[in-house]
């Protein structure tokens, strides 16, 4: 398997230089991004997603561009697929050609091959009576005085919440929506402030931003327990990058620059505090056929 991975490294990085040869034929690396989104993006481009896309633009000698547009519903449809001018006619130039992150199973998009694999993971703020914690599996076992002063973030979807239901912890849970339209905090940067407001004690996030919450909180202050996947309960998710349908020599194109620049991808994205596990293998999508 190592063998296998090194050969791809290799094969990838002698179709590079004819990739970037190619690519230089367009002057820009247009991100669709949010404004305010860390750790992902941020307006100040100090996210781990704008370091990636820096990486790739200084790889394919052009210069990095970004359309800003809160990620949430409506996020692809106006940016993504929205054509630079408002004109009757079609237009074949968009205001953006890449979403640095989307799941590697996203049906908004034709997506690359997935540069990172993470999962959701229960953050404990230490020192407030629940250091014992070390499994989330306690917290099902734990005495009915003591889950009734359990402060858990709740959201209205997602993996954490249908675990709370299955351990009859809903009761406990304080409940956040997963996308507020607050302009002014994102869901991580929200829980940070709650958490150390002593809102709450403890929340299942997804990985990275669990990472963000980690890295902006005091040193050691904060217990990081990965959730482990079950039949029927998943915690772990491969991430790739998206683009337009149809879009395939730029889907080529990204996907060698994953498999050329993989070891700086993941050294960027661990820097971040990002829980990472091994990509599984994908099977593959039929529009790669």
């Amino acid at each position: 398997m190592r063998a296998s991975h090194q050969i791809q490294k290799i094969l990838a990085g002698l179709f590079l230089t004819a990739v970037t040869f190619s690519a230089m034929a367009e002057e820009k690396f247009k991100v669709c991004a949010d404004p305010l989104n860390p750790p992902y993006s941020t307006k100040n481009q100090d996210g781990f997603e704008n370091k990636i896309a820096e990486l790739f633009a200084k790889e394919l000698g052009q210069t990095l561009e970004y359309t800003w547009f809160p990620q949430r519903l409506g996020f692809v449809r106006n940016t993504l697929k929205a054509p630079l001018k408002d004109t009757d006619m079609e237009s074949e130039e968009y205001k953006c050609d890449v979403i640095m992150g989307v799941p590697a199973e996203y049906d908004l998009t034709l997506t690359t091959s997935p540069y990172y694999h993470s999962t959701y993971v229960l953050l404990i703020a230490k020192g407030r009576g629940w250091d014992d914690i070390k499994d989330p599996a306690q917290l099902a076992e734990l005495s009915l005085e003591r889950q009734e002063a359990l402060k858990i973030a709740m959201f209205d979807r997602g993996p954490g919440t249908a675990w709370l239901q299955k351990n009859g912890l809903l009761d406990q849970g304080i409940p956040y929506q997963s996308m507020s339209g607050d302009d002014k905090h994102n869901v991580a940067m929200q829980i940070l402030e709650d958490l150390q407001a002593r809102k709450i004690d403890m929340v299942i996030l997804w990985g990275p931003m669990a990472g963000y919450v980690v890295s902006e909180s005091p040193k050691n202050s904060i217990a990081m327990i990965p959730m482990q996947s079950t039949p029927g309960m998943k915690f772990d998710f491969s991430m790739a990058m998206g683009v337009r349908y149809g879009d395939k020599a730029r889907q080529e194109m990204l996907n060698k620059l994953i498999a050329a620049k993989a070891d700086q991808i993941q050294a960027i994205i661990k820097s971040y505090n990002v829980p990472l596990l091994p990509i599984p293998e994908q099977v593959k999508h039929e529009d790669d056929d």
